[in-house]
């Protein structure tokens, strides 16, 4: 099984570079981004598994970089951080659609539970959406398959003299 991509959006190079550490050590591939922007762009060339989002970075803040990721790609799992966390920024967060909040300084177990959730919560949206696709396709076969042998059987009936 592959290494599960995980974007690290922030701007304290030492934040990025202990989370670098820690998700290299649990076998994750680490892409990291020290601002809104960057983090954007590496998420639409990289393909992340995963997005870790600072909410508080000078220019583009995680809260719109949030926004922007939702648009692009709305099935990407986003876990929000912030060493000024409050309940509101919390709840805008979840509100835009982050998957969870930690609270900085972080203890590596809580962040590894929450990734290890998030993407588990996004491999089984994938398989649901593929086992519905996969539902709707052979409904979709056997309902042509009952159009096409009416028709047939239709055609056979002998016409009353």
């Amino acid at each position: 099984m592959a290494k599960s991509r995980i974007l690290v959006i922030d701007d304290d190079a030492g934040i990025r570079d202990s989370l670098r550490m820690m998700l290299e050590y649990e076998g994750y591939e680490w892409i990291g981004a020290a601002s809104g922007q960057e983090g954007l762009t590496a998420a639409e060339r990289e393909r992340p598994d995963l997005v870790l989002l600072d909410v508080k970075m000078p220019g583009m803040d995680g809260l719109e970089v949030l926004d922007r990721l939702r648009v692009s790609n709305e099935a990407l799992p986003v876990i929000v951080i912030s060493g000024h966390g409050s309940i509101s920024t919390a709840v805008e967060a979840t509100r835009k659609g982050a998957i969870d909040f930690v609270e900085k300084p972080f203890s590596s177990e809580r962040v590894l539970i929450s990734l290890r959730n998030a993407l588990d919560r996004g491999r089984l949206q994938d398989e649901n959406r593929s086992l519905r696709r996969a539902v709707e396709l052979r409904h979709q076969m056997i309902g042509q398959r009952d159009r096409k042998s009416t028709r047939l059987n239709s055609s056979h009936i002998p016409l009353s003299r």
